[in-house]
């Protein structure tokens, strides 16, 4: 008898793990598409202090991305540029192309709460993380992401709770190697683009430092549409920096 109930538990363990990783991949689906370029508002507040920036960004897959910022006028034209888990930057001012290391991807990047693996997406969450429901209520679920043993990822755990209903985050929690929480986003004003849907409104806050935080607003977004294989090459750098 004991044995047979070894056997139910692990094999409920494992369809909550099939299940799991099925709305992980709906939820990664739903916010990549095939392709997707979007222009975007970020407003960081840090210290009293606050600026906003206007950036425009082109995704295929989670191998590639280009990222572009367009306002304020003394960034214009900096942009980012990740190809197969590397990551380049190119500064106008210097005329000069940097290459980030690994070791950078958890840093700010241009001085907000999202950091550099962030705006080039070099985690996938499906690919580099091993995932498990936490709890289950209604439409929402809660998940948990453990990095697999061979994935290069910076962070030590991610909590997602999911809206089934549109496959869409509510708020998902990192933790660092040590098990502290290190920031959260809040997802909001999920809205739809032809099968996919998207929030259009994301807050990202330090979880030990809550007057800092930055707001991000999609102001446009394309799913699908033809981009240029131009913008996936290091030329891309300088050529669309213009």
């Amino acid at each position: 008898m004991s044995k047979f109930i070894t056997i139910l538990l692990l094999f409920s363990s494992l369809l909550f793990s099939n299940e799991a990783q099925e709305i992980i991949k709906k939820l990664d689906d739903n916010m990549r598409g095939q392709n997707i370029s979007i222009k975007l508002s970020m407003r960081v507040v840090s210290l009293g202090h606050e600026r906003t920036m206007k950036i425009e960004s082109y995704s295929q897959g989670t191998k590639k991305s280009f990222t572009k910022i367009l306002f304020p006028p003394k960034d214009r034209g900096i942009t980012f540029l990740s190809l197969d888990n590397q990551m380049w930057q190119y500064v106008p001012k210097i005329e000069r192309i940097i290459k980030i290391p690994p070791s950078m991807m958890l840093q700010n990047w241009m001085g907000s709460d999202i950091t550099n693996d962030d705006m080039v997406k070099q985690s996938s969450i499906v690919e580099d993380y091993d995932s498990k429901i936490l709890e289950k209520k209604a439409n929402i679920v809660t998940i948990e992401l453990i990095p697999k043993e061979d994935a290069a990822v910076v962070w030590g755990k991610i909590i997602i709770n999911i809206d089934t209903a549109t496959y869409t985050s509510i708020k998902d929690i990192f933790y660092d190697e040590d098990g502290e929480e290190v920031r959260y986003f809040i997802y909001e004003n999920v809205k739809k683009f032809g099968k996919y849907y998207i929030p259009t409104y994301w807050r990202v806050q330090s979880s030990d430092k809550p007057e800092n935080f930055t707001e991000i607003v999609l102001e446009e977004v394309k799913y699908d549409t033809e981009i240029s294989q131009q913008y996936f090459k290091k030329s891309a750098l300088k050529r669309f920096s213009r």
